[in-house]
């Protein structure tokens, strides 16, 4: 029986990044279940029909390049309202998750809609200036004309969309363990969730995993 860690949160709270270090760590398969939507977003912003867009992706959809722009984006979070968008991404995502190595997957519904029972679920957030300061760091890195003001109203309106959604909104699952990473560095997030992991490690003594 496949080993599925569900890591939910929003935007730039830090969880794609702890994501991909605790996958690494246990040498799980990583999703970053964002990168559908955004996928589906480039394909909206170039005239595609987005129900459309969703049935056909590919594995091959979810080359990172191009996909971090604020506009793909805002796409991504308009998209992702859409039923019959995420009904079409279920199986994607549910399939991964049954990885024999294992699999941790983030996004926003994992551990209360895609991934209901997995062995770990862990939602991750942080304060919303807190995020909007990471993201407009990041995007300044990457070149992007942007200012703080204008990446926090970014910030806040996902939020509001991504929590209001009648489609599976974003919330933390009853059972998940809630990591705030406003005043945490990625090593210290890195320790609590591995430490979480730790607990419920069931693949045997055939299988260890690193220390």
């Amino acid at each position: 029986m496949s080993f599925t860690v569900a890591i939910d949160g929003p935007a730039a709270a830090g969880k794609g990044t702890l994501a991909k270090q605790l996958a690494a760590h246990f040498s799980m398969a990583h999703l970053d279940t964002g990168l559908l939507y955004r996928a589906v977003a480039r394909q909206v912003l170039a005239g595609s029909d987005p129900v459309a867009a969703a049935v056909s992706l590919q594995a091959e959809d979810l080359d990172p390049t191009g996909l971090y722009t604020p506009e793909v984006a805002q796409q991504a979070s308009r998209v992702a309202v859409l039923a019959e968008v995420r009904s079409a991404l279920v199986a994607f995502q549910r399939n991964f998750a049954q990885r024999a190595e294992g699999a941790v997957l983030d996004g926003r519904d994992i551990g209360t809609v895609i991934c209901c029972d997995a062995k770990v679920k862990l939602f991750v957030t942080a304060r919303a200036e807190v995020r909007a300061e990471r993201r407009y760091l990041e995007l300044k890195a990457k070149g992007a004309d942007v200012s703080r003001a204008q990446v926090l109203a970014d910030v806040n309106e996902r939020d509001a969309r991504d929590q209001g959604r009648k489609e599976a909104p974003l919330r933390a699952a009853s059972d998940a363990i809630v990591i705030d990473t406003s005043d945490l560095s990625v090593e210290a997030a890195l320790d609590l969730a591995i430490a979480e992991v730790a607990q419920k490690w069931t693949f045997g003594e055939s299988r260890d995993h690193k220390s």
